[in-house]
């Protein structure tokens, strides 16, 4: 997709105040030339796919009672679709990973973009004097995932037997080349990039509004500890083998 080429995003949402909140979210996106087009039920939403182009579609799960992302899928492939989760409730995770991206109610401005522009490769208009699209060495994926289970520079060291001063400069061309500057950000590229699942996923954390068995919920915190909210809730992320065990 070229850079000034206009991105068209539908919302599929029955609730107004959230239908309308994301699409005034999209359209204030920045470096991005989102068309943005709101659909309050399925008929809307078949009108749509009949009559407009349509690069992305952002759909609540529950919409229209169920969306089957299978059969929407088989019937628009040729389209090249790519389909987000709108998720502001618990959604089971095995069907979230049946959807090329999620986003949550709680996700800022600046998630909500890089989900975008993972999903979609798109190049920002706006370039800065370094590529931030370029692509990340097989030892710096390494460095990635293990950073995202939440080990430390020593302990990433003694895995892929470097040094620590090897495995800082690894993390800070990786800052350099995503522009991403913190754990959240570097989970959500490797979900995004297939480096790990987001069923083997767990975090431990001490906000109170989310439920801990909750894994989608877990990670909507995640992202709210960016916020000015370290003092007040610890981190830790780390992957699982054995199914459903929260820390």
């Amino acid at each position: 997709m070229k850079d000034n080429e206009a991105i068209h995003i539908a919302v599929a949402e029955t609730s107004v105040i959230l239908r309308t909140g994301l699409t005034n979210v999209l359209k204030r996106l920045p470096n991005l030339r989102i068309h943005p087009v709101e659909l309050a039920s399925p008929d809307s939403l078949n009108d749509c796919l009949n009559t407009s182009p349509l690069t992305i579609l952002i759909i609540n799960p529950n919409f229209g009672d169920y969306f089957d992302i299978a059969k929407f899928r088989i019937a628009n492939a040729e389209k090249g679709i790519r389909v987000i989760a709108f998720v502001n409730s618990f959604i089971d995770p095995s069907l979230l990973n049946k959807y090329d991206s999620f986003i949550s109610i709680f996700d800022d401005l600046e998630t909500i973009t890089f989900k975008i522009n993972s999903l979609q490769n798109i190049k920002p208009i706006e370039k800065s004097d370094e590529d931030n699209t370029e692509s990340l060495s097989l030892r710096e994926k390494e460095i990635v995932i293990c950073i995202v289970k939440g080990m430390t520079n020593k302990e990433i060291a003694e895995k892929l037997f470097l040094s620590i001063h090897t495995v800082i400069t690894h993390r800070r061309n990786i800052s350099r080349k995503l522009q991403i500057h913190s754990t959240a950000g570097l989970t959500i590229y490797a979900i995004v990039n297939k480096l790990i699942e987001l069923k083997n996923i767990i975090i431990k954390y001490c906000p109170q509004k989310a439920n801990k068995n909750l894994l989608n919920a877990a990670l909507f915190d995640i992202y709210n500890c960016e916020e000015g909210l370290e003092s007040h809730c610890k981190i830790e992320i780390c992957t699982y083998k054995n199914n459903s065990r929260f820390l």
